[in-house]
Formats: structure tokens, C-alpha cells, sequence
């Protein structure tokens, strides 16, 4: 089956999603053993959250690169997500879902999150066809997956080293049997009718 341009696909449950985010291990480690995030996390900046496992792997260089050391798989509540996705305004303006430029600019800034489309990645984290939902948390949004979205946090930190082990060597097979088994998440065109751009 043909992936359709833009798609949510995320590991999730009836009732949770799990969406990933990469932090220095003064950061990760502290939110990983306690399943919140410590003092040192400001919740003042926007943060950005990721279903796509593989995106994350992108972003983070499999958890090498600098500042994003440990890589955290955060499982939140769908109605949290929903929220967010509901409250979303696109970080960039498209001529035709927004009236103009400066309406789009108007919901951007009162929106307390935003949303990005980006490529999708591969195990050798080239950019596939179509595209994975990047989503930006600020102000409410941002206090709210803190304090009440959050249901556990893991440092998948060694399975993303794991899986780039086996894509070093040209095992893909074996890497991609231990990528988590993302799947299209259940969001109505309602959801996002006002984030297809």
C-alpha cells in the first residue's frame, strides 16, 4: 500500500503514544529513572516532540550527536496528543489553507503548539517520499505534557545504537526487526484538517 504524503505513524495503544525527544544526559538520564523530567528541563522553551523513531534518529545522529546523547521514548496520553494536535497551528504559512499571511501569523502566535511535516527517514537516514509529524510544545502545551501527559519514559538510548550497529554492518534485516513497530495513528480528518499544508 502507497503511504499517503503526510501521516502520523507512531507506536501507540488504545489509550497512549509513545513520541521520542533527545536531551543531554544531565537531562535524559535524571527523566528516564524517574519518568518525569528534573528541574533542569525548562519548560519555558518550546519542545519538540517526534512519533517517528527513525526522524529521531535523524535528528539526534542515533544519539550521538552533541546535546542529544540520550535519546528518551516518552509515552504520553492520546487525549494529550489530541489536545496538542487540536491546538496546532503549521509553522509555515500555505496560500490556500490560510486566508493570508498575516492570519496565519495571528493563529501562530496565540497557538501553543505548532506543527512541521518532514521527511521520513531510512536506516541510512535518507529522506523517504512522504512525510512525519514533527510537533512543537510552548507555554500551556508545554506545562501540560510535563505535568500531566507523561505515563513513562524509557532511554531507548542503547536500542538506537543497537539498530545503527546492524545498519553499519548492512544487517537491515535484523536492524529493522528491532525498530519499534510504528503503525498510522487513529487521527480523524477533523484532527488535522487545519495541518495539511
Amino acid at each position: 500500500m502507497e503511504e499517503p504524503l503526510r501521516r502520523i505513524r507512531a507506536l501507540h495503544t488504545a489509550s497512549t503514544i509513545t513520541v521520542y525527544q533527545a536531551y543531554r544526559p544531565e537531562i535524559g538520564g535524571p527523566a528516564a529513572r524517574k519518568g518525569r523530567f528534573p528541574a533542569a528541563w525548562k519548560p519555558d522553551r518550546m519542545t519538540w516532540i517526534k512519533p517517528s523513531f527513525m526522524w529521531m534518529m535523524y535528528r539526534s545522529g542515533w544519539g550521538a550527536k552533541e546535546g542529544q546523547e540520550t535519546v528518551l521514548a516518552v509515552e504520553i496520553t492520546r487525549d494529550g496528543f489530541d489536545w496538542a494536535l487540536r491546538n496546532a497551528c503549521l509553522s509555515h504559512y500555505v496560500r490556500g489553507l490560510h486566508p493570508d499571511r498575516a492570519a496565519w501569523q495571528r493563529v501562530l502566535k496565540r497557538s501553543p503548539t505548532r506543527v512541521q511535516w518532514d521527511p521520513e527517514r531510512d536506516l541510512h537516514l535518507r529522506p523517504l517520499p512522504y512525510r512525519s509529524l514533527q510537533l512543537g510544545l510552548s507555554g500551556e502545551a508545554s506545562s501540560r505534557y510535563a505535568n500531566e501527559w507523561i505515563v513513562s519514559i524509557r532511554d531507548v538510548t542503547p536500542l538506537a545504537h543497537q539498530i545503527r550497529t546492524f545498519v553499519s554492518s548492512g544487517e537491515l534485516d535484523t536492524a529493522t526487526r528491532l525498530l519499534p513497530q510504528e503503525q498510522p495513528y487513529p487521527a480523524d480528518d477533523e484532527l488535522l484538517a487545519h495541518l495539511r499544508g
